[in-house]
């Protein structure tokens, strides 16, 4: 299984993680040509090579090319990132962590989530530092995310709304349930930027599984401190399969039988988006013999606050059965094949250190079948024959 192991010893930051993501290696040309497909212009990125205390890393500067004076709402940052050409899976993943910030400003404003007014996390900049965030994670594509004691800094911060200490309001509440610490530092080490991308695509806290470190990113900080280097680390690792395969998870449900079914999508799309690891549907036959719906969404602990209302106000429902079980999952391993396709990315399962299925990416599959014109199925066989080749090199 691949996994990115953030070491935020120093905190976080949008600049700093999209730093990292660079130096574990994702292309520049490929994170700029993504970005553009946001339509937003006034913007471009600086991208250096920097040091501190002697660790060299790459440093990410989102530099604007003229003022932006837009103080954005949610719905605004909808428009913009649902606008866009990006796939969906990035979609996605870019609004689910700007709901993190809205809700913790929500929270701290004592105000319904639609109606806040981002300031900071509205500017280009940080729509840049959370959507490349989205774009770096699934070219990735990792299987689980760790996260160390996240370091918030000490201190205070200028903001809009004046001088305020650290961690900021909005970071404080973002990082409610992550192992953290204060003081480390003696200034604002994680962002509510920083603190999002984190909340959102993190899994596990504090102690990582067993690993094995395949790369290292260095994203570099703007401060300069002469005690601790304002570097992120993030490891690009695999799972040595060692430890345990399962971990708590919760199932939320419902019943319905009174809505529209051509809503169904729609809500789907948006509990994606707020960090459910699945949703589905199922038909059931109700009291009366009114034929219904079971919503069923998987989550990690922690999420299902959001999840529930979106279940509430966005459907029919008036009940929610809450039901802590136990998730046990294969090990997976991400890698590529080469085909007369060209490089094709698989999946493959592990039990125990053996194989037990292994299949190409469904998303290379539709995207060569519509560049080629091809059958989806066509191409599918022939890519599994591809992979059933390479078994053969690899057991020879």
């Amino acid at each position: 299984m691949k996994v990115l192991y953030y070491d935020c010893f120093s905190g976080i930051s949008g600049d700093m993680n999209l730093g990292a993501m660079i130096d574990l290696g994702i292309e520049i040309s490929f994170l700029e040509s993504q970005l553009e497909k946001l339509n937003v212009k006034g913007w471009k990125l600086e991208v250096t090579r920097s040091q501190r205390h002697g660790i060299e890393g790459t440093l990410v500067d989102v530099r604007q090319t003229h003022h932006d004076h837009h103080h954005r709402h949610l719905s605004d940052i909808e428009k913009i990132i649902n606008g866009s050409s990006l796939d969906k899976k990035t979609k996605q993943l870019s609004l689910g962590i700007f709901m993190k910030v809205a809700e913790a400003e929500a929270q701290v404003h004592g105000i319904p989530v639609g109606e806040v007014h981002f300031h900071e996390v509205g500017a280009i900049d940080s729509i840049v530092d959370i959507v490349g965030a989205a774009i770096c994670f699934n070219a990735l594509d990792v299987d689980d995310v760790y996260v160390s004691v996240v370091e918030l800094g000490g201190g205070t911060v200028k903001c809009d709304h004046g001088r305020l200490p650290v961690p900021a309001p909005a970071t404080a509440e973002i990082i409610k349930g992550i192992p953290s610490r204060t003081n480390g530092v003696g200034f604002e080490a994680t962002t509510p930027t920083g603190a999002a991308i984190i909340a959102t695509l993190g899994k596990r806290f504090d102690q990582p599984a067993p690993m094995k470190i395949l790369r290292t990113g260095y994203g570099i900080g703007h401060k300069e401190n002469p005690e601790v280097p304002n570097i992120l680390r993030v490891f690009l690792a695999e799972s040595t399969g060692t430890g345990e395969t399962g971990h708590d998870a919760l199932l939320l449900e419902c019943n319905i039988d009174d809505m529209n079914p051509e809503m169904y999508e729609y809500v789907s799309d948006k509990l994606f988006a707020a960090g459910a690891s699945d949703v589905f549907l199922s038909n059931i036959i109700m009291k009366k013999g009114r034929p219904g719906i079971v919503l069923s969404i998987i989550c990690e602990t922690g999420k299902e606050n959001r999840l529930k209302e979106i279940v509430f106000t966005e459907t029919t429902t008036l009940g929610i059965r809450t039901l802590p079980f136990k998730k046990d999952t294969l090990v997976r391993v991400a890698e590529s094949v080469d085909t007369e396709y060209g490089k094709v990315r698989i999946k493959r399962s592990l039990l125990e250190g053996k194989e037990v299925s292994c299949k190409p990416e469904s998303d290379d599959c539709q995207r060569i079948a519509r560049e080629t014109g091809l059958p989806l199925k066509q191409v599918y066989n022939t890519i599994t024959e591809a992979i059933n080749r390479q078994k053969k090199v690899n057991d020879a």
